[in-house]
């Protein structure tokens, strides 16, 4: 399915921080030879959601990527320093709010 296609029927792009962070995990590990299977349970989370964070997939907690990192040996500072050039604009659009805001009456103070 191209991007295209994708964008037109509704699937969600991953954004390119999670694109990065998840190229860079990927990165860490490999450079410690771990597999998916052991930074998951070191890191007390499932291996297929390794697998989604680094195919940017996953919006992972800053407690869970502290976990990571921990298992990785590096710190976040490490960890995000090579993204310092990745776009931190907002991608896609949000979801309008569809509640009513109430009516605020507001009294004049005596």
């Amino acid at each position: 399915m191209t991007a295209k296609r994708q964008d037109a029927i509704g699937v969600r792009q991953p954004a390119p921080i999670s694109l990065a962070l998840g190229k860079r995990i990927k990165q860490c590990r490999h450079a410690i030879e771990k597999s998916q299977e052991t930074l998951a349970f070191e890191a007390h989370v499932d291996r297929t959601y390794i697998s989604a964070i680094e195919r940017g997939v996953a919006n992972p907690s800053i407690e869970t990527i502290a976990n990571i990192c921990h298992v990785l040996g590096v710190t976040l500072a490490e960890l995000f320093e090579p993204l310092g050039k990745v776009s931190l604009a907002p991608t896609g659009t949000r979801r309008a709010n569809a509640a009513t805001p109430p009516e605020i009456k507001r009294q004049r103070l005596r």
